[in-house]
């Protein structure tokens, strides 16, 4: 996975297949001006953290990463609501969106939830979505499908908490199976009544039942990478990582 440094402040790019004129990032935690427990790039201004330090590390990231416009922020909620992105006038309780417009930004902040990225087959249309377990166990790739109304060529998954970190209880298992017995696969038993559940997996399952399979990523443990990722999970009270898409 390629990682870009730009004047300390370092990202992901996405290695997927695109058109030229579509362009994605996901921000790591290095290269900002926050203090711990949020050192250091931490965009969200709902953690806690100070405002006047995230705002600074927003504008780093809109400098380094020469962003057309600022992002498309959202109050995210683990929910399936879509909202496109071009017609926010505020901060919508939403946990995706897209646009067709050009110089848009769809963004995401996670810390062990899943973003993933969309991209239609021409570049004509994107979208970010915020993919916890409760989210995808409510269908968000699914509304987010349905609002898109288009054919898309590649996702992208995102830097998320990897199967070994991730135990839940039967309950989550039990939940996801009756949606859909294909969820199964995504589950390990532990030693205990619990679960290790693989968010990728699921991610990966729900798509293929949405007829997609030209899926890149998936390949992160945000708890277990401490130097890159900020982890809900490993941290409690930590920063997030943002997750973009735009076209020209």
């Amino acid at each position: 996975m390629p990682t870009k440094t730009s004047n300390n402040c370092s990202y992901l790019i996405p290695d997927w297949e695109i058109p030229p004129q579509v362009h994605a990032v996901m921000t790591l935690r290095q290269g900002g001006n926050s203090l711990n427990p949020y050192a250091s790039l931490n965009p969200a201004t709902h953690v806690d953290d100070d405002i006047d330090t995230v705002m600074e590390n927003r504008r780093l990231i809109r400098e380094n990463l020469q962003l057309p416009t600022e992002p498309i922020w959202l109050n995210q909620t683990h929910s399936a609501t879509v909202v496109q992105a071009d017609k926010v006038k505020s901060l919508p309780n939403a946990d995706a969106s897209f646009t067709e417009k050009s110089n848009i930004i769809c963004t995401v902040l996670t810390a062990d939830c899943l973003p993933l990225l969309l991209c239609s087959e021409n570049g004509g249309k994107i979208a970010a979505i915020h993919a916890g377990w409760r989210g995808l166990l409510a269908g968000i790739i699914g509304k987010t499908l349905q609002k898109m109304q288009t054919n898309v060529l590649s996702v992208w998954l995102g830097a998320a908490i990897g199967q070994c970190c991730f135990e839940v209880g039967t309950e989550v298992r039990t939940a996801f199976i009756n949606k859909h017995p294909s969820f199964e696969k995504a589950f390990i038993k532990t030693n205990t009544q619990k679960y290790h559940m693989d968010i990728y997996q699921l991610a990966r399952i729900d798509l293929a039942l949405n007829d997609i399979n030209n899926i890149y990523g998936g390949n992160f443990c945000t708890v277990c990478d401490a130097q890159r990722f900020y982890s809900y999970r490993r941290d409690q009270q930590t920063g997030r990582m943002a997750t973009l898409i735009w076209k020209d």
